[in-house]
């Protein structure tokens, strides 16, 4: 299956794909020739619409050609379930996230995933699992258009244990929630924690 590409920028979408999903409303199709990346960043921001839909026959490579224009940082993170089948989140800037951080030299990308739960939230974790997704979102620093790309894994804990919430990183809560109190972070979260949660499956 022939993977798309989901940018985010704020509450915006730049989607790389070979079918446009006629369904989105508020949608625009652009044209991916002589594309710049990083000059669309502010127009996108302006624009009325929701969803820009850039279509390849190859998906991949068009985003690797896209993507020169702009800075790339590397994170990864994990959506976490204890014994108890509740799952952890935290609370950063206002909004219902997940835990997650930048890669640090020589640190290899599942490393970097656990090392940054365990420090946003005080949590020891017994064990990686699967690999979710990949999600990518844009925003400037300094005047640089900056693309982030967050590694998304699974993991699991024994006990769901007290948590710390790592204020020193913004966040002001970190919780255990089972599925049933999931309504509220989906009112009031990112859409590419939505497409976390999606592609895990425990939404299902």
């Amino acid at each position: 299956m022939m993977q798309n590409y989901n940018i985010y920028i704020n509450e915006k979408a730049l989607i790389i794909t070979s079918v446009v999903n006629n369904q989105v409303e508020k949608a625009q199709i652009i044209d991916g020739q002589h594309f710049d990346l990083s000059k669309f960043y502010d127009e996108i921001l302006e624009r009325k619409e929701d969803h820009f839909y850039i279509l390849s026959d190859n998906p991949e490579e068009t985003f690797n050609e896209l993507t020169k224009t702009v800075k790339i940082i590397e994170a990864a993170g994990g959506l976490v379930e204890s014994a108890k089948e509740t799952f952890l989140f935290i609370k950063r800037l206002g909004k219902w996230d997940l835990p997650k951080g930048k890669l640090e030299e020589d640190e290899v990308i599942e490393e970097t995933a656990v090392r940054e739960v365990e420090e946003e939230c005080g949590v020891v974790v017994n064990k990686l699992n699967q690999k979710i997704t990949d999600t990518y979102h844009m925003y400037k620093m300094k005047d640089q258009v900056i693309l982030k790309i967050t590694y998304w894994y699974s993991m699991s804990v024994d006990e769901e244990t007290e948590l710390t919430p790592q204020t020193e990183e913004d966040i002001t809560e970190a919780r255990w929630l089972g599925k049933s109190e999931w309504s509220m972070v989906f009112e009031n979260t990112y859409p590419s924690i939505l497409e976390v949660l999606k592609k895990s499956g425990a939404t299902n």
